[in-house]
């Protein structure tokens, strides 16, 4: 991690992520052993665009340690709406809080505002940027189910502005991982992506159709079209609703196949794939809990 921040999932090692993961299966194991652990603790909570799942989570997170939150609450009812700086609300924030949570529009704001505080940030989502939580949390579901080397696994959807699809695909680098990843021509890994991926020793493989590939797969994830990050509704248009599976396309999968969302769809996985032995995208988001619990326990000083 970066100098006790979580910033991108590049800069993690293989054994940054097995440290989170093994403790994530001890809290999973034993929740109760947890319970205290951080009492009296106050994480700060600054998300300046939307979210259930990860501000909810974390929340539940440290409140099973035994600590609690404080919380900017929306946009438009804080100081920021006044026209306060970024750098001046993470360094008044800090001043409250043991570990600060933030999800921002703009690539590049969770590294900015480490910059100006001293307790750990963890980023909550920066834009198109990264979302290294998220990308822990996902490992932690694919290695529950399927382990975490020689595995072939597809990222379909929205791979220009996902920024769980830039996060998880360094992470994979890890591994022994053969990544593909199906987009439309227009949402193709971004160039320094594809780079850096080439650069850490990942071969990338990209595809317009998941169906030549879909036999192969241990893991299918799935993400939706990212609306809000299109600079032109148009262009948005082109695309939504290109890229959707449902219990028919996944007549030819292999039977141990994994689906998993980041969440929320929209209508990029049918509701039938639900009732499938393929879906783990609700497990996947119940393991936010867990996962978060370890990083904020080794982030906080955990034993």
């Amino acid at each position: 991690m970066d100098q006790n921040h979580l910033i991108s999932a590049k800069g993690l090692s293989r054994a940054d992520i097995e440290a989170v993961l093994d403790r994530a299966g001890e809290v999973a194991a034993d929740p109760a052993a947890a319970a205290g652990r951080h009492e009296g603790s106050l994480l700060g909570l600054l998300f300046f665009e939307p979210s259930t799942r990860t501000k909810m989570s974390f929340a539940a997170a440290v409140k099973r340690m035994g600590g609690d939150i404080v919380d900017m609450g929306p946009v438009d009812s804080s100081s920021v709406k006044k026209g306060e700086s970024l750098a001046d609300t993470v360094r008044v924030v800090e001043g409250y809080a043991d570990a600060l949570v933030m999800r921002h529009p703009s690539e590049g704001s969770a590294r900015m505002a480490s910059e100006f505080v001293d307790v750990p940030l963890i980023n909550a989502g920066d834009g198109a940027g990264q979302h290294p939580s998220q990308t822990l949390l996902d490992l932690y579901t694919i290695r529950e189910s399927a382990g975490l080397d020689d595995l072939t696994i597809g990222i379909m959807g929205d791979l220009k502005y996902g920024r769980t699809v830039h996060s998880l695909a360094y992470a994979l680098t890890n591994f022994d991982t053969r990544q593909h990843f199906i987009s439309p021509e227009s949402l193709k890994l971004p160039r320094n992506v594809r780079y850096d991926l080439h650069e850490a020793g990942s071969e990338v493989k990209e595809h317009t159709d998941l169906g030549a590939t879909l036999p192969s797969l241990d893991v299918l994830y799935v993400t939706r079209i990212q609306r809000e990050r299109f600079p032109d509704e148009s262009e948005y248009r082109q695309v939504a609703g290109e890229y959707q599976i449902d219990t028919d396309t996944l007549a030819d999968a292999s039977e141990d196949l994994r689906v998993m969302h980041p969440l929320p769809r929209v209508d990029e996985i049918g509701h039938g794939v639900d009732e499938t032995d393929h879906a783990r995208y609700f497990q996947q988001a119940h393991n936010g809990v867990p996962v978060r619990m370890a990083l904020l326990d080794l982030m906080l000083g955990g034993d």
